[in-house]
């Protein structure tokens, strides 16, 4: 079966490109490889500051060299496999540039303030790392729809008539003010289809990609966006916030308590050596293998909960559950995936346990 095939493929380069990342960070500390690096960089330089940005890009350089085959292979060659892709090769490129530049506007920034706090507040640098991520973090949510994704996406408001009218009596009815509903281009990257509910505040946006207007009818983009709405209205950005925010102090404050104490493991005196900061990157990954299937759990949760609201918003119990059947063929989604698959990587439920939570579900 194509979509089960082609989830395991992913599922399973995804993990093999973890444990190589993993395993080749290891050998860059253990080796000496960071040391020496690090010795050829203050040649350069004598400001900490410079040594550590020339640093992160010499790794990330290197990197991006060793992962491209990986990366073409999951991103470009698979998607063109299973006919997802409307890319080609330089629209690949073009558009993984346009994320490094953006990644890099926003990741160096971060970086700069983080090893001036882990000079300043030494082992307490997790704590106002952490407060400032947090302010980051919203700060990004109210700048993505405004900023961020016109970078990759022509973003226009949909045409005024009868399935804008219901999107905004939809919203409404949830409690939600919406000056207007966006499209996006979805289609020049992709064939998959999708919409989100995206922003905080003022910036507040239902967008929808093209392939979802041009693929569904009035009654199933309705649906989908009651779907969008239902987070909202059971306030998933809010807790997803708050839950992110006590995550993130509590990994910080982990990450740092196993840094320092295995510092000596890798023959390092200082928690402010440049050559040591990829140990930070081996916790960060072991500790993340903890979280993502709590994050998953809470987030299933969440999906099924605005499934509920959606199926009772609109009374169309059988649109809704052909609509997410029709998503499912499109993006090539796995309906029924093995268990711990589903528990340990899926955000979304699989369709075929939404299926089961819908139909049990009493419409009065």
């Amino acid at each position: 079966m194509d979509s089960k095939r082609y989830n395991n493929i992913k599922i399973g380069v995804g993990i093999g490109k973890a444990v190589i990342s993993f395993l080749l960070i290891m050998i860059f500390v253990v080796a000496g490889f960071s040391e020496r690096l690090t010795i050829l960089l203050y040649q350069y330089s004598s400001s900490n500051y410079i040594v550590l940005l020339l640093f992160i890009v010499v790794i990330g350089i290197v990197s991006s060299v060793l992962f491209f085959p990986l990366n073409y292979y999951v991103s470009f060659y698979l998607e063109h496999k299973y006919k997802l892709s409307n890319q080609t090769f330089f629209q690949w490129i073009w558009e993984n540039f346009k994320g490094v530049l953006v990644g890099g506007v926003i990741g160096i920034p971060v970086l700069l303030i983080f090893y001036y706090l882990l000079n300043l507040f030494g082992n307490w640098w997790w704590l106002p790392f952490a407060a400032i991520m947090f302010v980051l973090s919203v700060l990004l949510a109210r700048i993505v729809p405004i900023l961020i994704l016109p970078i990759f996406y022509k973003i226009t408001p949909i045409d005024e008539g009868n399935l804008r009218d219901k999107i905004v009596n939809l919203a409404s009815e949830s409690g939600m003010k919406v000056e207007n509903v966006f499209k996006f281009n979805m289609s020049k990257n992709t064939k998959k289809a999708n919409a989100a509910f995206t922003g905080l505040g003022k910036t507040k946006r239902i967008i929808l990609g093209d392939t979802l207007l041009e693929n569904y009818s009035d009654e199933e983009i309705e649906s989908v966006i009651a779907h969008e709405l239902g987070h909202y209205v059971y306030k998933h950005i809010l807790k997803n916030v708050v839950f992110g925010t006590v995550m993130s102090f509590l990994t910080f404050y982990a990450i740092a308590q196993f840094y320092e104490i295995s510092l000596s493991w890798f023959n390092f005196n200082e928690i402010t050596e440049i050559a040591a900061l990829p140990v930070l990157s081996l916790w960060g990954m072991l500790i993340g293998v903890i979280q993502t299937p709590i994050s998953n759990i809470i987030s299933r949760k969440f999906e099924y909960q605005a499934d509920e609201y959606a199926v009772r918003v609109t009374g169309k119990k059988d649109v809704f559950v052909n609509t997410l059947e029709k998503l499912t063929e499109q993006n090539l989604g796995d309906k029924n995936p093995h268990p711990f698959i589903e528990w340990f990587f899926y955000s979304h439920p699989s369709i075929n346990n939404r299926k089961f939570n819908i139909n049990s579900l009493q419409i009065n």
